[in-house]
């Protein structure tokens, strides 16, 4: 199969957001035609005249269209798109100049009709982007997801850092209107539909992830309380680890209860899993403002994703 690429990127009120990531794929050492669609879903800070000033120097589309959602954008630039195989990036992400490269040479070597990229943080993202990212990414904190090799088979993308064929899109019709987890809703349907898909670890993107605290808590309590739905939707996808985050947030209140009648011994098992985060998240960075800002991080991602996870359970 002769791969042509089409990138997709939707944005919402982020022109600056855009501006580097179209700035990164004028880099890009892929010596082979590319074609680049921009989504605008709506947007009232409007990216025209930053998209513009690339037109000279990628093979750019640009479309806006009415508020819906960032799959229906992704849905809507696979339509228009030229390419045979379409490759999605969120809007905060910067593109390292040997991406199209590492995906050519995975898809040529193994080919599968979609994949997932891992997520890594630039040397110039702030202490909290790191920690942040460090979070998302460790394996002592998600298992490395997103951040390490993981099984051809069953590894599930993520919509940030995503591929698939136009006979894939085709066939499954592309992201649900699910506000959180389309992506993952996505992934089971083209195992539904006898479509693989593979981890490609050297074809990263740098997610900048522009959050406060609240925003991360915001995003990852989003994240779990789709889960049980997904779990519903899909019974044979669950695993008894999406329920870590809900014992460990259940085990921390007991605990800090605990601390307070005078058994503090629990408390304790808390304290060992976070020194053992600031540590790898040290080692990692070779920051300690780092490690210490991927403690707090981390805690509010398990905090996050339980409450959020307890949430969908009491709705299902």
């Amino acid at each position: 199969m002769k791969l042509e690429f089409s990138i997709i990127i939707p944005v919402y009120n982020r022109p600056q957001e855009i501006d580097e990531l179209l700035e990164s794929l004028t880099k890009q050492t892929y010596t082979k035609n590319f074609e680049v669609i921009v989504i605008e879903d709506g947007s009232e800070i409007k990216a025209t005249d930053i998209v513009r000033s690339y037109t000279n120097k990628l093979n750019l589309k640009y479309h806006y269209k009415k508020n819906s959602g960032a799959g229906a954008s992704r849905n809507a630039g696979m339509r228009m798109a030229e390419g045979n195989y379409f490759i999605i990036f969120d809007s905060d992400c910067v593109i390292p100049e040997n991406y199209l490269i590492a995906v050519e040479n995975a898809l040529t070597h193994n080919y599968t009709d979609a994949y997932g990229g891992a997520d890594a943080a630039a040397d110039k993202f702030t202490i909290l982007q790191k920690a942040i990212n460090y979070s998302m990414t460790s394996f002592l904190t998600t298992g490395g997801i997103r951040g390490s090799k993981k099984s051809v088979e069953k590894f599930q993308p993520r919509s940030f850092n995503f591929g698939m064929s136009k006979k894939a899109f085709d066939v499954t019709g592309g992201f649900s209107f699910m506000k959180v987890g389309e992506d993952i809703d996505l992934t089971f349907r083209l195992w539904q539909n006898g479509f693989q898909t593979q981890f490609i670890e050297e074809a990263f993107v740098y997610h900048k992830r522009r959050s406060t605290f609240m925003q991360f808590f915001k995003q990852t309590f989003a994240f779990g309380s789709t889960r049980p739905f997904l779990n519903k939707k899909y019974p044979k996808t669950a695993k008894i680890t999406y329920w870590f985050p809900t014992v460990f947030t259940i085990s921390f209140f007991i605990s800090v209860i605990l601390l307070f009648v005078g058994f503090p011994y629990f408390l304790f098992l808390f304290e060992i899993y976070f020194v053992l985060i600031f540590i790898d998240a040290l080692f990692k960075s070779k920051k300690i403002s780092v490690a210490i800002m991927s403690i707090l991080t981390t805690f509010t991602q398990f905090l996050g994703y339980g409450l959020g996870f307890i949430k969908g359970l009491v709705k299902s």
